[in-house]
């Protein structure tokens, strides 16, 4: 079978033309796959130059060597391009079947690049790639393009990524949707593709996945299955999804309020997994090979809707408790809005709350808003936003822009409730103090999933081998730092093998099954340098794209104490945690760069 290599699709929507590419086995070994592969291509270009809505901005989706696999939950998939909402290193990462299938179909990862003079779709069938017109698919919704696509394919089993309205209208948070409502939300990405004139990629094909050693393989899946079957934490989540924690997030004072500004509401009852699962849910969904099954399909009867996708917790706090609306069938209903139209529920969320806080201070009126009074509390205001947003109609076209930029425009930059440009997502850090590093440090800007620290302090992941332990979860030192840096550094893994945040079995079947998939002979230690290699790349990017020092910090909002709550008082020691996570990340201190003796040790000198 020769050696663990990632074959990619090159397409140039300029000139039409595709090439067919592979990926050496030392640098996958080195990246392994995902966002890791990616940031070594992008790494690779004058990314200094590069305007993210530009030709010139290649958009990149890639898999990881789990993917596809009998694996349990290795669905995933790593979409990456220098970020319009941002500016930096832009990443999204997606469920579903999308992956899967696009390894099923031929290739590992695909990097699309240039710009189509007209709107066009791009099909790869059984290893064959073919663009297509896709002009009278211009202005249809997520879910109705992925089903006309497959009726133009004739595949109903294949499976499409696709852009709405608000990809088409370069909203700087527009997603890229699959499988109805999953979604590569955050960064922006959806705009990428929609200034390249791509509204869709269809994939589908029969091809096998590679396995080194089948046997060693089908030990580590028995194992993987049987270590999520004794998970309280798994099964929890499917149960109630990922909206179950609501109810705990709101207990530990982790749950935004009031765009970040009160610790505790009343309200956050009415929006609990318990009543979401009892009122409104029709079925759990899983993702590929998945037994956790976290996707929600609920109904809004009193919104019209019969069947949708979601919500889960992110989009709870983001389209609820953020804006203080506790009607549960609204923030359905405004989920299910943001998916069609490819918008990042996050985002969208933060930014909308942003313009309540604005309006609130008498530095928005109605003057500016065309006459909408923009007010907590108001879910058909909200609801008639997120339309505008994705239209970039009247008001809508300032909120596009997402709230670091909306905050400068009025005035006021300090209540943009951000790091680095980008959105925080629902977790407070003054809930769990580890998440500080998480939001100060991720290469994307504030982010979870680079690094969810309030996994471990509530024993949701545990690494004994690599010092991933719980503690306490308001601890501000420099011990804390390094275990929050180490769980980045883990959580980088996960997002190039790209394998499930929820499916937590332990490294040692983490490495037992990495190893049986690609013949390697990888030890904890490596994929812990692996992810330090990667996290020290991305580094490099965004310096090169503008970043400093500086720029590693919390927005005001975060570094103020709330009266009441779960969070009482509590304020994070910030440099205290940064000193230790800079120390366990081999970078200075003082610019907050991989310092030399890192990048040699890493072997990225050809690199960097």
């Amino acid at each position: 079978m020769g050696e663990y290599s990632f074959r990619l699709l090159r397409v140039d929507l300029a000139a039409g033309t595709f090439r067919d590419e592979r990926i050496e086995p030392e640098t996958a070994r080195a990246f392994l796959g995902g966002s890791g592969l990616a940031a070594a291509w992008i790494s690779s270009l004058e990314v200094e130059s590069i305007d993210p809505l530009r030709p010139a901005n290649p958009l990149i989706w890639m898999t990881g060597p789990l993917v596809g696999t009998e694996m349990p939950s290795a669905g995933r998939t790593s979409v990456c391009a220098l970020s319009p909402l941002t500016g930096i290193w832009g990443e999204a990462n997606t469920g579903g079947f999308f992956g899967p299938e696009l390894r099923f179909a031929g290739f590992d990862g695909l990097i699309v690049e240039g710009r189509s003079e007209g709107p066009v779709w791009l099909s790869i069938v059984e290893g064959v790639p073919e663009l297509h017109e896709a002009i009278d698919l211009i202005g249809l919704d997520t879910y109705a393009t992925q089903e006309e696509i497959r009726r133009r394919l004739g595949e109903d089993g294949a499976r499409v990524a696709c852009i709405g309205e608000a990809g088409e209208r370069s909203v700087a948070f527009a997603s890229i949707l699959n499988d109805h409502g999953r979604a590569a939300g955050r960064c922006g990405l959806g705009a990428v593709m929609g200034s390249k004139n791509l509204k869709a990629v269809a994939v589908r094909g029969t091809a096998s996945i590679r396995v080194a050693d089948p046997k060693q393989f089908a030990g580590v899946v028995s194992g993987v299955a049987e270590e999520t079957e004794n998970d309280i934490a798994a099964q929890a989540i499917r149960m109630a999804g990922t909206a179950g924690y609501l109810d705990m997030a709101a207990m530990y004072g982790d749950l935004p309020v009031r765009s970040f500004g009160e610790g505790e509401w009343d309200g956050a009852s009415e929006l609990s997994g318990v009543r979401l699962t009892e009122e409104f849910l029709i079925r759990g969904r899983a993702c590929y090979r998945c037994p956790i099954a976290c996707g929600r399909e609920t109904s809004a009867p009193n919104y019209g809707l019969e069947r949708v996708d979601g919500p889960e917790y992110e989009t709870l706090g983001a389209l609820g408790s953020l804006l203080e609306i506790s009607d549960l069938e609204g923030v359905i209903a405004a989920g299910h809005l943001c998916n069609t139209s490819g918008l990042d529920t996050i985002s969208t969320g933060s930014t909308l709350a942003l313009a309540c806080e604005l309006f609130e201070r008498g530095l928005l009126t109605e003057a500016e808003t065309g006459g909408i009074p923009i007010r907590y509390g108001d879910v058909e205001t909200m609801l008639e936003l997120i339309r505008r947003v994705a239209r970039r109609e009247g008001f809508g076209d300032a909120l596009a822009e997402g709230s670091a930029r909306l905050a400068a425009r009025f005035g006021a930059p300090e209540l943009a409730v951000t790091v680095n440009r980008l959105e925080v997502p629902m977790h407070d850090p003054r809930a769990f103090s580890g998440m500080a590093v998480s939001y100060a440090l991720s290469p994307r800007g504030a982010c979870h999933m680079q690094g969810d620290a309030y996994s471990v302090d509530t024993g949701q992941l545990v690494l004994e081998a690599a010092d991933i332990a719980p503690g306490d979860r308001f601890e501000s030192t420099e011990a804390k730092g390094r275990m929050a840096a180490r769980t980045m550094i883990w959580r980088t893994v996960y997002n190039a093998i790209n394998l499930c945040q929820f499916q937590n079995p332990g490294g040692d079947l983490v490495v037992e099954g990495l190893n049986a998939v690609t013949g390697w002979d990888l030890t904890l230690e490596d994929l812990m340098t692996a992810g330090r290699r990667i996290l020290a790349l991305k580094r490099t990017v965004n310096r090169r794209r503008g970043l400093s020092r500086a720029d590693d910090t919390l927005p005001v909002a975060l570094l103020r104490p709330l009266g009441s709550g779960g969070t009482q008082g509590m304020v994070v020691d910030l440099e205290a945690l940064l000193s230790g996570a800079y120390a366990e990340l081999g970078w200075s201190a003082e610019t907050g760069m991989p310092t030399a003796e890192t990048i040699a040790r890493l072997g990225l000198d050809g690199v960097v």
